[in-house]
């Protein structure tokens, strides 16, 4: 017996029942998602999502759209501007509002191609203002991202995304 079990029961040998350690593992394994209904956890993110965007909005170099996305340059190319046919190939980093990475393709050391008028509605709007060469974080609210249904289990239900962008090269 381990010596901290040891410890615990004053040399005693434990026995636990099957529902005494269902119990505990259960008990264990609650998490922040299990305390919270999905309309809880949509409510809770579209709420820290506004606010973000509405202090990130005061921000020196981010531009507003109408439509909801921000957008801050961080480097201006001087290539060509892809249309919404074009594939495209980026490199890119996406981040929840509380700095969790959830994918990056910088990560895996692989750029992805795709075209333009097959991602979320933020990235459409965002990449055809962009110049080949240009690199941009992109502020995304929760309705030109995945909405209310989230994505991949990583992104919640209105969920608000932050994208480092770099566009690399169109394929027209």
């Amino acid at each position: 017996m381990p010596p901290a079990m040891i410890n615990v029961t004053h040399g005693r040998p434990v026995c636990l029942s099957a529902v005494a350690l269902w119990v505990i593992v259960n008990l264990a394994g609650c998490s922040y998602l299990n305390q919270h209904s999905p309309q809880d956890i949509a409510t809770m993110n579209q709420e820290e999502g506004s606010k973000f965007l509405s202090e990130n909005a005061q921000q020196e170099g981010v531009v507003s759209l109408p439509s909801g996305l921000q957008y801050k340059v961080i480097e201006t190319g001087e290539g060509d501007q892809p249309g919404p046919s074009d594939v495209v190939k980026v490199h890119y980093e996406g981040r929840l509002i509380d700095g969790t990475v959830f994918d990056s393709s910088i990560e895996r050391g692989v750029p992805a191609e795709f075209p333009v008028n097959r991602v979320i509605a933020g990235w459409t709007e965002a990449l055809q203002l962009m110049t080949v060469g240009s690199q941009w974080e992109l502020y995304i609210p929760a309705d030109l991202a995945y909405g209310a249904q989230g994505a991949g289990g990583v992104i919640g239900p209105n969920a608000t995304l932050i994208f480092k962008v770099e566009l690399l090269d169109i394929h027209r």
